[in-house]
This record gives structure tokens, C-alpha cells and sequence, in this order.
């Protein structure tokens, strides 16, 4: 940008010398959505077009909603803020409207379809996520996209799929908008001019310097503050003890692990707690379901101190049922998961009678991944310890 793209050679690719250019053997090809479009058709009934001409039509459209829609209202909030433009609030407004009916839109489809097209990855997937992937790297804080779960989803699905995470890498959500750019230029510092007689009896004396006690004292970081969990009572149970012997037993896991676990459990300071995911429905394609359930277990890290989980994908067939046992500190489930993990939401969360033998039945199966599990085979089985 600014050197290659403004020579002769490069403008006859594309008249107003703006990138991507892809040359091929039979002329070049500018813009993003062009490029694609054409390196899909390279390959005879290519899946990433669906496989009818409604999911081809289809695929167009979400193409055409991703890019005027989303990416386009992305832009004209961000820009601004970056400096490139001139920033004004009622522009902004307009955008982050428009924005938000776009993703409600998309959220509401998504609320019944894993993908935008038919039951697989298509082009309009990979153009989405790549445009929404500007949005939730730059300005999309969390508080922002809590008000679309299935956006949320969808988009950490994506990205988290082999062939994506190959290209885009680990994505990180923006914890705050960038700033507006400040509209006061910087003012040059002026010669100091020899002061009078007068203006240096007219200064005011300066306060005397603090002893160094107490400077040093105001300039030490004051201590982060503690985690709520690390204040309760002390626990009899370790729970890194229990995730040891977890991962150490391999044979008579009943007469082991699960013992040992009961052995160790302490009820007033711990809970337990089963989870079923809300929309299983959904769980159409069998690698998708298992990324879903990966990427929550990568979103449960900032938990891993507190907590130990289970979570099995069920069934033979879809659609897969997703259910979890979880482990926490305290008698509620931490407020800061709540608040952090936005996939808590996706999940209806029962607490464990453990006076029920039942329940206390179920989980031990849960623990030890039984199968069949309440009668389906299981898919897989992952563990957050």
C-alpha cells in the first residue's frame, strides 16, 4: 500500500490502485468478495456454494449482508476513532445502529441454524466471520455482544476451526472502543524568558519536599484485589488433590477416583452443579458440537483455579446432546464466570442434591464417562481440570 499499488503496472490491475489484486492467468481480479467468489468456482461443485440453487442464492445473500450490513457499519464506526477520519458523535450513533439491527438479524437466524447456509461451512461463513472478526478484535467488548448470544457463538465456533485458526490465528475479544481522537493539536513549547525581579518576588514558595517515607508510599501499586473465592473458609478439600488423582487413575476408576473423590468432597466448601446446553437442536454436524464444547472449556480457563468439569457430547446420531457436571468453590456458581463466560448463558445449570442417590448416581457416571450415558452412546468426552 502506497508504493506498488500507485505504479503504472498496478493501476491497470485496478484503476483506483486499492488492494487485494489476484492476477491470474487470464487477467487480474480486484476485491475481496471477487477474489473469493472466484477462487471458489476454480473447483467444480465446490460445497462452500451449497449443494442446490437455493443455498447458492443463499450464499450470495449472506455474502451481500456481510459485507454491506456488518462490515461496512464496522468500518464507519472504527475508522473514525482510528484517526482517518473526522469523528462525529451523531455519525457514530448512526452507525452503531445500523450495526446492531444488522447483528440482531443475524442473531435471530442463528438462533436455529449452526451455519448461515444448509448444515456445513460455506463461502458466506468464511466472509462473515472474517468481517466480523474486525468487530470483535477492535471494538466489540463484551458488554457489547452479550446482547447476541448467537453471534457470540457462532463467531467463536468459527474461529476456533482448524482452517480458520490456521490463518487468523488466537483471537482476542477488545476489552474497550479506542478512543476518539483528541482534536487539540500539540502546542510547541516556547522559550522560557528570564524572569524580573517582580515576577520572582510574586511566585508562590514551594511546598516542601514530602520525606521519602511517604513518597515512597504513595508511589507503590496498591495491591490487586482479592478474588471473593479466596476469601471463604478454609476447604478440607484440595482440589488439586482430586485433579491428580483424577488423571492418575486408569484402572478401577469406581473403586479409585470416584471414592476418592467422595472421600475428599467437601460440601460446605465446594458445589456441584449439572448443565445442559439449551439449544441442542443445533448440534447438526458432530465436529462443530465438539469445537463448541472445546472453545467453552478454553473460555472456563480464567475458572481453572476454582473448579473441575466434566462435559459429554451424546448421541449416535444428531442432533448431539451437550451436558456437563462442574465442580466449583463456594455454593454458587462464581460470579465472576458469570460474568466473564459468556457461554454460561447457552447452559441450564441444576445444583447436585447430593442426598439424592440418583443425582449423586448420575454424576458418578458423568465423572467416569459411562456409556451408554441415560441410554445414548457417547460421541466424546472432555474434561476441565
Amino acid at each position: 500500500m502506497g508504493v506498488s499499488n500507485k505504479t503504472p503496472e498496478f493501476l491497470k490491475m485496478n484503476p483506483i490502485g486499492k488492494v487485494p489484486v489476484l492476477e491470474t492467468p487470464d487477467g487480474p481480479i480486484f476485491e475481496s468478495n471477487a477474489i473469493a467468489r472466484y477462487v471458489t468456482h476454480l473447483k467444480a461443485d465446490n460445497p462452500l456454494y451449497g449443494s442446490s440453487a437455493i443455498e447458492y442464492g443463499r450464499t450470495e445473500q449472506w455474502i451481500d449482508f456481510a459485507s454491506l450490513e456488518i462490515d461496512a457499519s464496522i468500518l464507519k464506526w472504527l475508522i473514525p476513532r482510528l484517526g482517518y477520519q473526522p469523528y462525529l458523535s451523531p455519525a457514530e450513533e448512526a452507525a452503531i445502529a445500523a450495526l446492531k439491527r444488522a447483528l440482531g438479524a443475524l442473531n435471530t437466524h442463528l438462533t436455529s441454524n449452526t451455519f448461515l447456509v444448509g448444515h456445513s461451512v460455506t463461502l458466506a461463513d468464511i466472509v462473515m466471520t472474517c468481517n466480523l472478526y474486525l468487530g470483535f478484535a477492535k471494538l466489540f467488548t463484551k458488554s457489547f455482544t452479550s446482547e447476541f448470544p448467537h453471534v457470540e457463538r457462532y463467531f467463536w465456533t468459527m474461529v476456533n476451526q482448524p482452517n480458520f485458526k490456521k490463518i487468523i490465528g488466537e483471537v482476542k475479544q477488545a476489552e474497550s472502543v479506542p478512543p476518539v481522537p483528541s482534536k487539540k493539536p500539540a502546542q510547541p513549547k516556547e522559550t522560557a524568558k528570564p524572569k524580573t525581579k517582580e515576577e520572582a518576588k510574586k511566585e508562590a514558595p514551594k511546598e516542601p519536599a514530602k520525606p521519602k517515607e511517604a513518597a515512597e508510599e504513595e508511589e507503590a501499586p496498591k495491591p490487586k484485589p482479592k478474588n471473593p473465592l479466596d476469601l471463604l473458609p478454609p476447604s478440607k478439600m484440595i482440589l488439586d488433590d482430586w485433579k491428580r488423582l483424577y488423571s492418575n487413575t486408569k484402572t478401577n476408576f469406581r473403586e479409585v477416583a470416584i471414592k476418592g473423590f467422595w472421600d475428599m468432597y467437601d460440601p460446605e466448601g465446594y458445589s456441584l452443579w449439572f448443565c445442559d446446553y439449551k439449544y441442542n437442536d443445533e448440534n447438526t454436524v458432530s465436529f462443530v458440537t465438539l469445537n463448541k464444547v472445546s472453545g467453552f472449556l478454553q473460555r472456563m480457563d480464567l475458572a481453572r483455579k476454582y473448579a473441575f468439569g466434566k462435559m459429554l457430547i451424546i448421541g449416535g446420531q444428531p442432533p448431539f446432546k451437550v451436558k456437563g457436571l462442574w465442580l466449583f468453590r463456594g455454593q454458587e456458581i462464581p460470579q465472576f464466570v458469570l460474568d466473564e463466560c459468556y457461554d454460561m448463558e447457552l447452559y441450564e445449570w441444576k445444583k447436585v442434591d447430593i442426598s439424592n442417590e440418583d443425582q449423586k448416581e448420575r454424576a458418578n457416571q458423568m465423572i467416569e464417562d459411562a456409556e451408554p450415558f441415560e441410554g445414548e452412546p457417547l460421541l466424546d468426552a472432555k474434561c476441565f481440570k
